[in-house]
């Protein structure tokens, strides 16, 4: 034959052809995308399809990012995240509710307006406090604009004209309903107590707003003398916070610990200083300490006077000789205490019933009244001028560059300890230290009066919070432990504020009593005005407008605190999920950050069973925190940080959405350039299998369908791992594990599709007549994987389906609108799977012999070869009885021999049973389709042609009248 064809048959060959282009510029065609689906009003119209149809109703809350900068990574992680849920329940039938909110009110945008104003030179107490409230108002609403935009440009649906946010009048009113719904029933009370305070912002914190930062503290050892004991001495105490001295009432011990006096006998040697013990001292402490605290004093030897009981003890305070007539004259008792171990330190605990937790339950306990309680230190984190020696020094620095930093009043302390003769020792140590979460500044303990929200009592908020988390679902399965663990050990919730900005505890308190009123009439009077005016009412009305005729103002305090934050966001379930058409309550879903369930999910949890009994939510998800490639978390200094709108801009935000997917979003996170690009990679291959879907399907019709039992082995062998996918697709979004949607569709994509259904049928599709049975079935087949690959990867690559479904269908409603139908049961077919998986194993020996020879340039390509496949087991040889296994093979030639191969056969140790020899193929070469066979040339009318091209051939030029 000649080489050259007489004839050039390209035309005739049946190649994909699609406009969808290969490269996706996402970049500018998402925008474009999004300004569609926003003119079409795509979520409302959905929503009102479903309701049409009385779909189900599903609800995401949205817990609310705070307004203020633009959006981060973990806001995008976050965002992507509920949209997968919201566009999942779509496709899976229901009816879905999603309100976006903001959180408004908080310190952050208070500094931020204060420093406007003390730009302009004008300091926050001259500014009234409806100008400053205005500010704070105006500031955030610039940032939800903001955010709002940057969050719908990551493709994400719901409510967004219709967004909450905690700043709204009626939001304002509503939270302040819902604080008094705590005042009426009893819940709420006025305590002084140790809080966490943070001079810096000049306000009481709660635990969620407290984190944890290493640090250096000084560390000294104090002389408690014994005024009162069996034996003489002092009773050593340890402390990381000097400054907490002068507060100092008692010394804790535990009846459980050995303690014991010991005598100084010898100083260490050649020290270069004076140390503040002397031979002849007696110490007293706990015994498996004793070595510990001598080392610190420098005593180099020592001797046990006697084992000694502390109870009833009374001592000395240690700054009794310094702070002169009606300083610290007075009596240091010893108190027991099950908190006190001899694990470190002394094994006796210095006590400030006004500076910690511990402390002030036990004196408490051993029957102290509140009033004997000490102040010490002001709002500024300053000695009051009442302190004796100390007044006006300052713990913490809360103004010029060395705000946040420890005040000079640890050290003049120890100075006071000194010249008191009772500094035993003193040191550094670095440890653990709070933080306030926002500014992160050092907080210290601080005895204030407060407003709380009882967890025990007769209303026992506890028990019933733990009750609901045990009846709620989570994701993954060990936030319940946590949260539960949280809540069970957590003191009365704190839920006031010494600031401006926020929503006020809009009550009264009798100032005779020191009771709340409780009257729903001043209450109903408060709601009002709140929801016509906001919250700024509260501060510029005069109490009048509030109490009504029947109280007189001067008979009343007027509480001016705002409520903490996270009572405001706690709050949001009963103005978003309650009140509102086509919504319910509780939500099926709260999903946020890991951090939260100290945070949001908690606060809510506490709200809602303090007000209705019961969980605002019935089921819980968390995500970890994003962290650059090597695990280390971002941060501008470090140059490391990745920029959500950065990756909208160089690779679309297709790319970002395909990350959350395939990352495990239960654990931390990672993201940087390689991440990204590895991500661009599995992108385009998901993109090259739709796009060569809609290329195999041009110009099909459902006149083509080939019934399911009309269909080859492979085919059904297709449509089974269909089957198979279906339900794994199903139960992944059931269980919002997005990484088990997008894995296996994308390796069914990569392997089962490209690399074998794909290239096994490839020549059919391209050269068999379009009657033909086998390519009918095949292009069923491609029109099924479009319908269902479009589906099952719509809420993941919520852009690229869309963009493909419109190149088929572009006068069909969007994608958005389909539910994922039932995969038919005949589908499900294991004999098939069976059969296939025995060929697959036959293939893979057969594709490495072809590869060797490829190596060897013994062959171009597969079409060149004709191997023999000896096969010594009756089961992988009867698998390809029916099969064209040059087909499978995609060479021009195959025999299959029911032998065992020679020696020089080639084989894979993993597949028993299979030897290959390759031959090179005999014949002449299609000029159609390439395949070399013996027959070429037979039909006279194309005498470069294979028979069966000759045919398809003959019926497309019969088509074309030719």
């Amino acid at each position: 034959m000649s080489e050259h064809p007489s004839r050039d048959y390209r035309e005739t060959v049946f190649l994909p052809e699609t406009a969808f282009p290969m490269r996706a510029g996402l970049p500018k065609a998402e925008p474009e995308m999004l300004k569609k689906w926003e003119e079409s009003d795509l979520y409302h119209s959905v929503r009102k399809a479903r309701q049409a149809k009385n779909a189900p109703l599903f609800v995401l809350h949205d817990g609310p990012p705070y307004a203020n900068g633009n959006i981060h990574i973990g806001h995008a992680l976050n965002k992507i995240l509920k949209d997968f849920v919201v566009r999942s329940k779509f496709l899976m039938g229901y009816d879905v509710d999603y309100v976006p909110g903001w959180d408004c009110h908080g310190l952050p945008i208070e500094w931020k307006i204060e420093e406007q104003f003390s730009a302009r030179g004008r300091r926050k107490d001259e500014v009234p406090a409806a100008e400053f409230r205005k500010a704070c108002r105006e500031y955030a609403a610039e940032w939800i604009g903001v955010q709002r935009e940057e969050f719908k440009r990551l493709g994400v649906l719901g409510e967004w004209d219709e967004r909450y946010a905690t700043m709204d009048f009626d939001t304002e009113a509503k939270v302040t309903a819902e604080f008094h719904k705590f005042l009426m029933s009893g819940q709420l009370y006025r305590g002084s107590k140790p809080v966490m305070w943070s001079p810096v912002e000049r306000t009481a914190l709660a635990d969620a707003e407290v984190e944890y930062h290493p640090h250096v503290s000084p560390t000294i050892w104090v002389k408690f003398p014994v005024l009162n004991g069996p034996v003489p001495g002092d009773v050593v105490i340890w402390t990381t916070t000097p400054w907490t001295i002068p507060a100092n009432r008692a010394v804790s011990f535990n009846p459980k610990v050995a303690y014991s006096s010991f005598k100084v006998e010898a100083i260490e040697e050649n020290l270069e200083f004076e140390p503040w013990v002397s031979v002849g001292d007696c110490l007293i402490v706990a015994d498996k300490l004793v070595e510990d605290v001598f080392k610190a004093a420098k005593v180099a030897r020592w001797s046990k006077v006697a084992s000694v009981d502390p109870t009833g003890w009374t001592l000395q305070h240690p700054l009794f000789d310094v702070g002169g007539p009606g300083g610290y004259d007075f009596d240091v008792p010893m108190l027991a205490g099950d908190h006190v171990t001899d694990d470190a330190g002394t094994g006796f605990v210095h006590t400030a019933p006004g500076h910690g937790a511990d402390d002030y339950l036990v004196w408490l306990k051993h029957g102290y009244s509140l009033d004997s309680i000490p102040d010490t230190v002001d709002p500024d984190g300053a000695y009051y001028p009442h302190v004796p020696l100390f007044a006006g020094l300052k713990v913490l620095e809360t103004e010029g560059k060395k705000a946040g930093k420890f005040g000079d009043a640890n050290k003049v302390v120890m100075e006071k300890l000194i010249e008191a003769g009772n500094l035993l020792a003193r040191g550094r140590v670095d440890h653990s230290y709070p933080h306030s979460w926002r500014s992160k500044a050092p907080v210290i303990f601080r005895n204030t009066p407060q407003w709380f929200i009882r967890m025990d009592g007769e209303t026992n908020l506890r028990a019933t919070a733990l009750k609901a988390i045990s009846e709620t679902a989570f994701y993954p399965d060990q936030g319940r432990n946590r949260i539960g663990s949280m809540v069970e050990t957590r003191p009365d919730w704190l839920i006031s504020r010494q600031r401006n900005w926020g929503t006020p505890l809009a009550m009264y308190v009798d100032k005779k009593t020191g009771e709340p009123l409780k009257d729903e009439a001043v209450n109903d009077r408060i709601i009002k005005l709140i929801a016509s005016e906001g919250a700024d009412a509260w501060f510029t009305r005069p109490d009048e407008d509030f109490l009504g005729n029947g109280y007189n103002p001067a008979d009343y305090e007027k509480v001016t605190d705002i409520l903490d934050v996270w009572f405001d966001s706690g709050s949001t379930h009963a103005f978003t999920l309650e009140g509102r058409d086509n919504t319910h309550s509780p939500a099926d879903l709260y999903l946020e950050g890991s951090d939260q369930h100290r945070g949001w999910f908690q606060s809510s949890l506490l709200e809602s069973c303090g007000t209705r009994g019961r969980a605002p939510y019935k089921a819980v998800l968390t995500h970890g925190f994003v962290l650059d490639e090597q695990g280390e978390k971002m941060s501008k200094s470090k140059g490391n940080v990745v920029a959500p709108q950065d990756i909208a801009k160089e690779s679309g935000v297709e790319i970002l959405r395909l990350w959350v997917a395939l990352s495990d979003y239960s654990d931390d996170l990672r993201i940087g350039k390689q991440i990204i690009q590895t991500t661009v990679d599995a992108y385009r291959k998901l993109r090259n299998s739709l796009r060569y879907l809609l290329g195999a399907l041009n110009g099909y019709t459902d006149a083509e369908a080939v019934d399911y039992q009309d269909m080859p082995s492979l085919e059904r062998y297709i449509l089974h791992h269909v089957h198979e996918l279906d339900a794994k697709v199903r139960a992944a979004y059931d269980a919002y594990d997005f990484a088990g949607v997008i894995r296996p569709v994308a390796d069914f994509a990569s392997q089962t599709l490209s690399s074998l259904y794909f290239d096994i049928r490839k020549d059919s599709l391209y050269c068999d007549k379009p009657s033909d049975v086998k390519r009918r079935a095949c292009r069923t087949v491609l029109n099924i994987l479009f319908e269902r690959l479009t589906a099952w990867l719509s809420p993941i690559m919520a852009f690229t389906t869309e963009e493909a479904w419109s190149y088929r269908y572009p006068d069909a409603p969007e994608n958005l609108y389909r539910t994922l139908p039932a995969v038919p049961a005949e589908w499900h077919n294991a004999a098939e799977a069976a059969r296939w998986g025995k060929i697959e194993e036959v293939l893979s020996v057969v594709t490495a012999a072809l590869e060797e020879k490829r190596r060897d340039k013994v062959i171009g390509s597969a079409l060149e070869a004709a191997p023999t496949v000896f096969i010594d087991s009756e089961p992988l040889l009867a698998a390809f009885d029916g099969i064209d296994a040059a087909e499978v093979f995609r060479t021009s030639q195959a025999v299959l021999s029911a032998s065992v191969g020679p020696d020089d056969a080639f084989r894979l140790n993993e597949v028993k049973d299979v030897s290959v020899v390759v031959h090179i193929a005999h014949g002449n070469k299609c000029q159609r389709s390439w395949r070399i066979l013996p027959e070429v040339g037979s039909d006279p009318r194309y005498p470069d042609l294979s028979l069966r091209d000759a045919a398809a051939v003959a019926e497309w030029d019969a088509a074309r009248g030719g």
